[in-house]
């Protein structure tokens, strides 16, 4: 007759130290011991950021666009170009170290709105957005105003979006 499976291993004897099996088990293999948010590392483009900072920073009622000029007009001629779309990051620019983020927007803002307030506010709604969902810290986030939008100022954006 064949014995079972497993009886040709080798049995430990109680007396002896360090024969545990179990123990050996566990040095061969540390990772199992450790919980798992710490087995592998988690990267994250500074394109993630950026998108999560744009879109964060455009909720803030006040904010007319991101970007500056050069780079809005760049962003719209791409936007109509079959297959274009627009860039959700655009006007943001990040650096991404492994546990630690810094962000910096332009920004256009709308007409009468307090800067001071607006940009405050910006930054909570950013930061909240981005520490949330990438678990960075968020060491700064710098804001450029580079224009006002007047109320009577139509763009071609504007004109587009409306109905004739």
């Amino acid at each position: 007759m064949t014995e079972p499976n497993g009886s040709t291993l080798p049995h430990p004897d109680p007396r002896e130290p360090g024969t545990d099996l179990g123990t050996t088990l566990h040095a061969a293999r540390p990772g199992l011991q450790e919980p798992p948010e710490t087995r592998g590392r988690t990267t994250i483009a500074d394109g993630v950021v950026e998108k999560i900072a744009g879109i964060a920073a455009r909720e803030v009622p006040g904010i007319h666009a991101l970007g500056g000029g050069f780079t809005r007009t760049m962003g719209a001629v791409r936007d109509r170009v079959p297959g274009g779309h627009a860039s959700a990051g655009r006007g943001v620019k990040v650096e991404v170290g492994e546990k630690q983020t810094a962000i910096d927007l332009q920004v256009v803002v709308a007409y009468g709105v307090s800067i001071t307030d607006l940009a405050a506010e910006v930054r909570e709604n950013v930061i909240a957005a981005v520490e949330r969902m990438t678990g960075l810290e968020v060491v700064e986030v710098n804001i450029a105003v580079n224009d006002v939008h007047l109320p009577d100022e139509d763009t071609q954006e504007t004109l587009e979006g409306r109905v004739h």
